[in-house]
């Protein structure tokens, strides 16, 4: 089975920064941005080639198209969350037979995977919304992206080697990780936060599901910039 290995996924709470990450893919006429959350729009002034889905087939339609085009580079699709609630909606909600239309749920984003993401010539980004949830096995809270049905026993999160959180930071909780991959400007330090991506685990998120390949990110890369090109460019180095 074909596997891409320009995969990501951006997980966090909302205005965490998820979109706002986009900003820098270069270049942006090259970038397919499926729009899953109704139209919302970009928080900065984008010239993606944008969509706006209203059915979570044209996904499928979208990455066969991407693929006849040369000059595209990246796949986004801005939320996964909103998309599978959007199944939900058009396809679950209104089936005869919901038994049926909840397997069809899950096997809808299976196959998305297998079949349209693993084969992809592009890069592809999705970004997720996540949230914090009781496991009563292990009696502690998990920030997890929340989805229905079986997908949840395996957890969206299996489906991707490359999970990064997009956090909202104190800047003072960042100075141990200043590096070439993070930077913090006047304006972060006089405001007193910043938005990042939290690219491994530490002993307080232990919780969380971010992962990558084995040593991809040095200890003081732990936190970087919200800048998801900064990201692809690591990961194209690494697996180069």
């Amino acid at each position: 089975m074909p596997i891409n290995d320009n995969l990501i996924l951006i997980a966090g709470k909302s205005a965490t920064g998820k979109s706002l990450s986009l900003r820098n893919l270069t270049p942006p006429e090259g970038v397919m941005y499926l729009n899953c959350e109704t139209g919302k729009k970009l928080p900065f002034n984008s010239k993606f080639q944008e969509a706006t889905v209203v059915d979570p087939y044209q996904v499928y339609e979208a990455f066969n198209h991407a693929e006849t085009l040369p000059d595209c580079h990246t796949i986004v699709v801005d939320s996964l969350t909103f998309l599978m609630d959007m199944y939900e909606s058009v396809h679950v909600l209104t089936a005869s037979n919901t038994m049926k239309a909840w397997g069809d749920y899950a096997q809808f984003f299976k196959v998305l995977m297998s079949q349209y993401v693993a084969k992809s010539t592009k890069n592809v980004i999705f970004t997720a919304h996540t949230l914090d949830v009781l496991n009563e096995q292990e009696m502690a809270m998990e920030t997890l992206v929340k989805v229905k049905g079986s997908l949840m026993n395996n957890g969206i999160e299996a489906f991707f080697s490359t999970v990064i959180a997009a956090k909202k930071l104190p800047t003072q909780k960042l100075e141990p990780y200043k590096s070439s991959m993070l930077n913090i400007t006047d304006e972060e330090e006089m405001l007193g936060f910043k938005y990042c991506f939290q690219t491994k685990l530490t002993k307080e998120t232990v919780n969380e599901r971010i992962r990558s390949p084995f040593a991809m990110w040095a200890t003081e890369e732990t936190y970087v910039d919200n800048d998801i090109q900064q990201v692809l460019n690591k990961l194209h180095t690494y697996y180069k």
